[in-house]
């Protein structure tokens, strides 16, 4: 089947063609284009965030850096692979895994584990990362070998957005369902948060907090962001590359690493996450979206430029 989609000169052939899978078949590619000829045009760059971290769901799995060291190589490799950020766990090691990471590239670096406790992550805000995950609702998580269900207050929210207006760092704020966006909103209202806002919108994470990751969830979601909002989409697990493909063509950006789903197209374990970038960006150009550098990026999401 030769499926093509024109929007104002942007072109984008059918996924079939990249994933060498029966991903997306004739009927839903059908429905992707009624769907998507209705979507404005965007020419914005496509930002890559990637996840070197452990799979919350094949914890038995090893492909992921582990020390600081290891790390800070790994993310250098993505981003010459094409990655603008580095969403990062190594807990305990933040600090350490920061200054690593700076030591061998400008790639963009954002702090995850938004489940610890504000005042276990007060002494990272010294470091000055570029972001730091903010959940803006709770964690209601259920994985392989662990399970959360955590609560964060609206205090709590407003004291992690005066840390980041103190020292500079930009949230990267977690939308796991629309009632995040009513807490979003009364940041703002408070003064506390400024546009553009960063925000992570999640898809197909088991637990009370889990959504489907499919098209009617993904253009019901991104329908109600606010305006001035940047957004990425993280998928775990199967169907991961239909929604980011979705994604790209809808403007957005895309999250790709082990922690989210550690296998490519072709179902086989990742040995480097530099892959899972590398196959995303083809993806991405083959629709006729260019990806956007590090200095792009930040200009984009309102961060300065790298010291």
């Amino acid at each position: 089947m030769a499926w093509v989609l024109e929007r104002d000169g942007l072109v984008a052939r059918s996924a079939r063609d990249h994933y060498g899978r029966e991903a997306l078949n004739d009927q839903r590619l059908n429905r992707l284009g009624r769907h998507f000829s209705k979507v404005q045009n965007t020419r914005e760059k496509l930002v890559i965030t990637v996840t070197p971290n452990p799979s919350w769901m094949r914890p038995d799995f090893d492909n992921y850096p582990k020390s600081p060291e290891e790390i800070a190589e790994c993310v250098e490799r993505c981003q010459r692979a094409g990655a603008a950020i580095a969403h990062i766990h190594a807990p305990g090691k933040q600090r350490e895994t920061i200054r690593k990471i700076r030591d061998r590239c400008d790639i963009i670096v954002q702090v995850g584990l938004s489940g610890e406790t504000l005042e276990a992550r007060k002494p990272i805000f010294e470091e000055k990362p570029d972001m730091m995950s903010i959940i803006l609702t709770h964690h209601d998580e259920q994985f392989a070998r662990e399970a959360f269900n955590i609560l964060h207050t609206k205090s709590e929210l407003e004291e992690y957005s005066r840390l980041c207006l103190k020292h500079g760092v930009k949230p990267e704020f977690e939308v796991w369902h629309l009632g995040a966006l009513w807490n979003l909103d009364y940041l703002e209202k408070k003064g506390l948060v400024a546009k553009p806002y960063f925000l992570s919108i999640f898809f197909g994470w088991p637990g009370g907090s889990w959504t489907p990751p499919n098209q009617d969830e993904l253009t019901h979601r991104v329908r109600y962001l606010p305006q001035g909002s940047l957004y990425t989409t993280s998928v775990m697990g199967e169907g991961q590359l239909d929604l980011l493909t979705m994604t790209i063509l809808m403007g957005g950006h895309v999250r790709v690493g082990t922690e989210d789903n550690p296998f490519l197209q072709d179902h086989q374990p990742v040995k480097d996450n530099s892959e899972l970038v590398s196959q995303i960006v083809s993806i991405s150009r083959s629709l006729g979206r260019e990806v956007a550098g590090v200095g792009e990026a930040r200009k984009m999401i309102g961060l300065p430029e790298a010291a």
